[in-house]
């Protein structure tokens, strides 16, 4: 894998730069940009080219882990701490021991949690969950943020000790429409990555239309310039990209939704951006429900098959007619987590999930009262 970061612009040659003179020190490094930058990736790349590229790189997304349980996933916890504690556990830090942990998306972490990460910031000291005993480790902090922290501090939810201990080395990702020279590097990149992993072949894109691309304003970064090079390949196969096909794909058409939003004469540029968010997310939601609707009796069959009376599971064939797709899915969360002990990371194994997606769930369905 190639740690250097994509682009030629003068700022990402100055940012890959920057990265190779701070990844061989022990200090932490805060990095800030918007949503889809590539903040992930830089604190990839500090890890690579540090002297602890062999150990431990623990990734930790703070803004999807439910705040009554935050603390334990991160420093661990005693045996009997809390309710479904029946074994002592490591948490993320003891986990990252001798090598680095990232913490995305640390604007969300609450201040309570904050002063502790200070602590472990200042003298690699903690204490886990329900213990009376400090535990030392040795680990390499990497934040990263796509809030503004100052205005989080002078709004007194950040605390000011730890934006001022983190920022010491901030690396700063600029949006791509600050670069636009990159957007054809990303561009040609994402496609010739996609075909390659689905053996299609490109045939081309006019010159017109890649002016375009490169001109667009791409609000979602590197991350929607990846799903529309994968999206359009798919829609129009077998032929050239034009303009045409490119300002289609890109334009946000008028549909049945736009009559719930409000008429006005002059948007501004943030109520055009809500506007278009807005509609998006209704006409996501339409093709996620009906989506749903097909696949919801398929997938609880399937479940019903894989987990039996045997194990302790089953579902009579007459509730399964009346049962939705969340009715399942919280019941065979909360027997899964109860039949593991609570093991998240275990639990999304089985199902094929990502640690981030069970967290939102236990959140969503109200679990995390068990949990604790």
């Amino acid at each position: 894998m190639d740690y250097k970061l994509l682009g030629d612009s003068i700022q990402i040659r100055e940012l890959n730069e920057t990265i190779k003179q701070v990844a061989p020190t022990n200090i932490s490094v805060l990095i800030t940009g918007e949503s889809g930058t590539g903040k992930e990736l830089v604190a990839n790349a500090i890890h690579h080219f540090s002297k602890r590229r062999d150990k431990p790189l623990v990734i930790v997304n703070c803004g999807a882990i439910p705040e009554g349980i935050i603390e334990s996933e991160l420093f661990g916890h005693q045996k009997g701490a809390f309710t479904g504690a029946i074994e002592t556990r490591a948490g993320y830090f003891e986990t990252a021991d001798k090598g680095t942990i990232f913490l995305d998306e640390i604007g969300d972490m609450p201040l309570s949690t904050q002063v502790k990460i200070l602590r472990v910031l200042e003298s690699g000291e903690f204490m886990k969950v329900g213990g009376n005993k400090t535990v030392k480790v040795d680990v390499r902090v990497i934040a990263a943020t796509n809030r503004d922290l100052a205005r989080d501090v002078q709004n007194k939810i950040f605390r000011e000790d730890l934006y001022f201990r983190l920022k010491s080395i901030n690396l700063n990702i600029p949006p791509l429409r600050e670069r636009k020279e990159d957007v054809r590097i990303f561009f040609h990149y994402f496609v010739e990555s996609f075909c390659a992993e689905n053996n299609i072949t490109f045939n081309g894109i006019d010159e017109e239309a890649m002016e375009y691309i490169t001109n667009y304003s791409w609000n979602g970064n590197a991350r929607e310039l990846k799903n529309f090079c994968e999206s359009i390949i798919v829609l129009y196969p077998d032929k050239k990209l034009t303009a045409g096909d490119v300002k289609r794909h890109l334009k946000t058409e008028l549909t049945e939704y736009d009559s719930l939003l409000p008429t006005v004469s002059a948007r501004t540029r943030e109520r055009s951006e809500q506007d278009f968010l807005f509609r998006a997310l209704l006409e996501l939601k339409s093709d996620i429900i009906d989506i749903k609707n097909i696949l919801q009796k398929q997938e609880i069959q399937n479940f019903n098959t894989e987990i039996n009376r045997d194990d302790g599971f089953y579902i009579p064939e007459e509730e399964i007619e009346n049962m939705s797709a969340e009715d399942f899915d919280k019941r065979i969360l909360t027997y899964l987590l109860t039949q593991n002990n609570w093991d998240v990371n275990k639990v999304s194994d089985i199902l094929g999930h990502t640690p981030r997606n069970v967290y939102r769930k236990i959140n969503k369905y109200n679990l995390e009262k068990q949990y604790r």
